[in-house]
């Protein structure tokens, strides 16, 4: 599906040298996988920390099972 957009051309070129990219579209297509991959990073980040884990759960206890 073609879109046309209104692209700030600085940025763009900047864009094109910095990713390596050949194409104005696989470059733009690359920030926008790089833009949502950081913000799902960002979404896992924020979980650390709010697992809450049993207190008497001991693992070596269970590896000595075996």
């Amino acid at each position: 599906m073609a879109t046309n957009l209104d692209i700030d051309q600085e940025l763009l070129e900047e864009a094109l040298k910095i990713g390596g990219q050949k194409t104005k579209k696989n470059t733009v297509n690359k920030a926008l996988k790089e833009f949502i991959d950081k913000r799902k990073q960002k979404e896992i980040i924020s979980t650390f920390g709010s697992i809450l884990y049993e207190p008497g759960y001991d693992y070596k206890k269970l590896r000595r099972r075996r």
